[in-house]
């Protein structure tokens, strides 16, 4: 069974949700205060799914919080639809945002589309040597030395190194930065991927997939 930690305060819209996953033996406990929720033992959970707009706590504050403590993965799911709202959610880690309202069938997607990359990730993990990367605060070290990263650079590198060998698509790595030009992304993107691989002194360590995006091996 997979266990989701949901901290909504529509508690109508949390037991449609709860039901519709049910069938697919995924169990939801929701909590409409977000202090509730963080004190709730998060890391027994699979998957967080936080709505923004939450009495006493913002979500993004608690979007933080799981990502600095917990590291498990973060659906948002919001009616906020300012996009630096979900810029900055995907930027502090969230993992992906769905605009209410939505069918609970893309939910459900979401979900296992999400849990089979980290659990990937996980499996890749065991498998590896230790990484030439390091992510230390807001450092990355390769090869033990601190890499000299603009803002942009680090988001995008620190993106490609959370999901080493996983091809992260175009939109997610744009989706992640919240300092990288929204009007000229195409090519800012590929800049900063050229300005990280002359940091690094090795081209072929992140590797561009065609009509896809980049990964870093």
């Amino acid at each position: 069974m997979i266990n989701i930690l949901m901290i909504e305060d529509d508690p109508e819209f949390a037991e449609l949700l709860s039901e519709y996953l049910a069938q697919y033996d995924i169990k939801v406990t929701n909590y409409e205060d977000p202090y509730l929720g963080l004190s709730a033992g998060v890391k027994k959970f699979d998957l967080a799914i936080l709505d923004l707009t939450l009495p006493g706590m913002d979500g993004l504050e608690v979007c933080d919080e799981i990502v600095r403590k917990y590291g498990i993965p973060i659906i948002i799911s919001s009616a906020r639809s300012d996009l630096n709202d979900k810029v900055e959610a995907l930027a502090i880690g969230a993992d992906d945002y769905l605009p209410k309202p939505y069918d609970p069938k893309e939910m459900y997607a979401r979900i296992t589309s999400l849990l089979r990359r980290y659990s990937k990730s996980q499996e890749g993990e065991t498998n590896i040597p230790k990484s030439d990367f390091e992510l230390k605060g807001d450092t990355i070290y390769y090869k033990s030395t601190a890499l000299i990263l603009t803002p942009a650079e680090y988001e995008v590198l620190r993106l490609l190194v959370k999901y080493q060998g996983i091809t992260q698509s175009r939109e997610q790595i744009i989706n992640a930065s919240g300092t990288m030009s929204i009007d000229s992304q195409g090519k800012s993107l590929d800049v900063i991927i050229s300005k990280i691989r002359s940091k690094i002194g090795d081209s072929k360590r992140i590797q561009a997939v065609r009509g896809v995006g980049y990964k870093l091996v």
